[in-house]
């Protein structure tokens, strides 16, 4: 009797279109991570408040998550290629539009608070375009790889996201420490420019939904398969309430600069601590795949981050800082597999675009309420107290889903 063989990472990466699609998600992701971290060091430079952070996170937040239905139906419709190209297109504007407000001339003339709100508003159209684009990425991947290959290519996938966040978070502390707002800039637009190539390097892709089937009734569809999909739901809904109410890394810029005092070097290492840990389990994932239990898994690692979360709002020592948010992006990894792989295994072809755009509203939305959330509960309770409140929240929410949810503990796939 042979134990069924899954296909390695090194079998997904032949296909030379998914290669293709890695390297454009990479430099994609690495865009937007920039883009976060410098505007995060930069509105807290100019405010010292730790609400206008918040305020970036409510900017992106609200036009993401309002359209995010409206463009699962817009995304099944289209070309998931040409989609991307689109939306890659319009980033590079926003991009064009941060570098105009770094020109010298522009910073002496234009009062500080003007800067801040057409910074606002440009991260504004980036959550237009995040609504579209980020479903989309998800959506294509079925498009490339076959079925039987897809909880692999969703694991390569989450890595390349999470090796990218770590290289952008990184790369834009350098920056901010050694370069000008300008430089740093234009190295995100360059970025933006090689995804745009690579997705222009990949083939037309079939339109999955034709007809003539109404907005609403195409929306309704998507909602009524997560919500009757009690696994989906279930690992969509824990892991939105760990993000929103565990999103102290919306509030690093105000430890690294006042409570740690490491500088912008520091700020970006913290940064990108998160997302190292991520990267560890995940390539451990990679090697030695979760075989069972995996609900009960998630229980454990939501749990878990939300101890990390609280042990980072009260540390004052650089190291323990950085360590705990280490072991939190760890354990968040389990997460993103878990989620990432059930939403992949159970979503028909046909409403790919509309469940993804759900898991975008549920997840990456979460991460802009999430850093509202904290700059207001920051502003009410002081900086040390609302990350270790969101961290108490956290487990709170895993205690109530375990009685609530038992089928999500038992959960096997």
């Amino acid at each position: 009797m042979t134990e069924d063989r899954r296909p390695t990472a090194l079998e997904i990466l032949r296909i030379p279109e998914y290669r293709i699609f890695i390297t454009a998600r990479f430099f994609y992701v690495m865009a937007l991570r920039m883009v976060t971290t410098i505007i995060g060091w930069r509105i807290y430079e100019i405010t010292h408040n730790p609400l206008a952070i918040g305020l970036i996170g409510l900017s992106e937040f609200l036009p993401a998550f309002s359209l995010a239905l409206y463009a699962g139906h817009v995304i099944d419709k289209s070309d998931k290629r040409a989609l991307l190209l689109r939306t890659t297109t319009c980033y590079l504007l926003c991009v064009a539009g941060l570098l105009v407000l770094s020109f010298g001339p522009i910073i002496r003339n234009l009062q500080s608070h003007w800067i801040q709100w057409l910074i606002y508003i440009i991260i504004f159209c980036t959550g237009i375009i995040r609504a579209f684009a980020g479903p989309a990425l998800n959506a294509i991947i079925a498009q490339i790889v076959p079925k039987e290959k897809l909880p692999g290519a969703v694991t390569i996938n989450t890595s390349a996201f999470l090796f990218a966040s770590v290289t952008g978070h990184a790369t834009a502390g350098f920056l901010i420490a050694h370069t000008t707002y300008l430089f740093a800039f234009s190295i995100v637009g360059l970025y933006a420019v090689i995804a745009w190539f690579c997705f222009f390097s990949i083939s037309p892709k079939q339109i999955m939904v034709t007809g003539e089937q109404k907005t609403w009734e195409s929306i309704k569809e998507g909602l009524r398969f997560v919500i009757n999909t009690k696994e989906v739901l279930g690992a969509l809904a824990l892991d939105l309430f760990a993000v929103l109410f565990g999103g102290a890394v919306a509030l690093i810029p105000v430890y690294a600069r006042d409570i740690l005092r490491v500088g912008p070097i520091g700020f970006g290492w913290l940064n990108a601590a998160d997302d190292i840990g991520s990267i560890i389990m995940i390539s451990s994932l990679t090697i030695w795949p979760l075989r069972r239990r995996q609900g009960l898994t998630l229980m454990y690692a939501v749990f878990g981050f939300g101890v990390c979360i609280i042990v980072f709002g009260l540390s004052k020592l650089y190291v323990l800082s950085f360590f705990a948010l280490l072991c939190s992006g760890m354990l968040d990894g389990i997460s993103v597999v878990i989620r990432g792989t059930i939403v992949q295994l159970k979503t028909p072809d046909p409403m790919r675009g509309r469940v993804s755009s759900v898991n975008s509203m549920f997840i990456n939305s979460s991460n802009e309420l999430g850093q509202f959330e904290s700059g207001v509960m920051a502003k009410l309770l002081k900086v040390v107290p609302s990350v270790v409140f969101g961290g108490c929240m956290t487990i709170a929410v895993v205690f109530a889903t375990w009685f609530k949810a038992p089928s999500l503990r038992k959960m096997e796939y």
